[in-house]
């Protein structure tokens, strides 16, 4: 198996792409569609003796455009078969129905968010401009959480993983202890939930479950979409179940001194002022915890914005931690 690092244009930095130079030729993630990641895939897929014509198959962790950008050019290189999520395949083939109720949902969070209309233009023109990233469209065969694929002396298991997007996938060896991880687990960077698929409800709550699964799994190390390997990824899905913890109680701590207040008071708060798509993702995870709170009764939501509920505020001033607990249910 070849590790193969590609540039990106923006967010967590270096993606990878893992090549598996077996019978059936195959590559985990793609990076994005730009010139000169193009070339970079090009050259290290020469460097041990393949090209893009040699894949012959492509599988897909999510439909975000630095992990699928580039599975058009392989799959009109040579014919390869593309593998992803049924959540995310619509996503992938740019089925014009999928899109179009996505890109409504978005114009729905900007109003139910309160971004304000100088950010909503600038957000606009940003997501305009990054469309030509994702590529052209795909031929894609879906596949569900249990299926497995041969790659070789490797046998991957699907393990369905959404919260940073509702198809997000990782591809686990249990044999050897591996998860290729994708954007679920990073190394530097806490994935961004809420405003990175706005197509997902309940997006915190599916992520908590699906970093239980991880740390369940009990995996020696995992191989991630971006960046280096991580040498304990149950160490550090718990790192990020205790980051989303920290944020979940700034923002009842915030709630409490501020009163009511909408999602994108809450954002600013919790990260400043934002720019590029970083204006969507940044109230995204704030409405992905807001909402969490609101279905653990420990906040409420008001015409004024959202308020403590009352046992809330007694809990808050009784607590001398900086994590406030996030329940999943059952």
């Amino acid at each position: 198996m070849h590790r193969i690092c590609l540039g990106n244009t923006v967010f967590e930095g270096l993606n990878n792409a893992y090549l598996f130079p077996y019978e059936q030729t195959t590559l985990i993630d793609t990076g994005v569609d730009t010139p000169a990641v193009r070339t970079e895939l090009r050259a290290a897929l020469d460097e041990v003796g393949y090209s893009l014509a040699d894949i012959d198959r492509v599988l897909l962790t999510h439909y975000h455009p630095d992990h699928s950008g580039l599975a058009a050019a392989i799959q009109d290189a040579g014919g390869a078969s593309v593998h992803v999520h049924e959540a995310d395949a619509p996503m992938v083939r740019k089925d014009e129905a999928a899109w179009a109720s996505f890109e409504e949902r978005q114009q729905t969070c900007y109003d139910e968010w309160d971004i304000p209309t100088d950010k909503r233009t600038e957000l606009r023109a940003e997501m305009a401009s990054s469309m030509d990233l994702y590529g052209p469209p795909v031929r894609v065969t879906p596949f569900v959480d249990g299926d497995r694929f041969k790659l070789g002396i490797y046998s991957l298991e699907v393990v369905h993983t959404p919260g940073h997007t509702a198809g997000q996938c990782c591809f686990v060896d249990r044999e050897r202890g591996t998860v290729f991880s994708g954007d679920t687990l990073l190394p530097h960077y806490t994935p961004n939930v809420g405003g990175a698929d706005v197509r997902m409800d309940e997006s915190l709550e599916q992520y908590l479950t699906s970093l239980d699964r991880l740390i369940e799994g009990k995996f020696d190390h995992a191989l991630p979409g971006h960046r280096e390997a991580i040498v304990d990824p149950a160490a550090c899905a718990r790192d990020i179940v205790r980051h989303h913890e920290e944020r979940a109680y700034r923002i009842v701590a915030y709630l409490d001194e501020a009163g009511p207040a909408t999602t994108w008071e809450v954002s600013d708060h919790l990260f400043g002022d934002l720019e590029s798509i970083h204006i969507l993702h940044g109230p995204g995870e704030a409405h992905a915890h807001l909402e969490h709170l609101c279905m653990a009764d420990d906040i409420e939501k008001t015409d004024g914005g959202y308020t403590l509920a009352p046992e809330t505020a007694t809990r808050l001033r009784d607590d001398e931690g900086d994590r406030w607990p996030l329940r999943v249910s059952s």
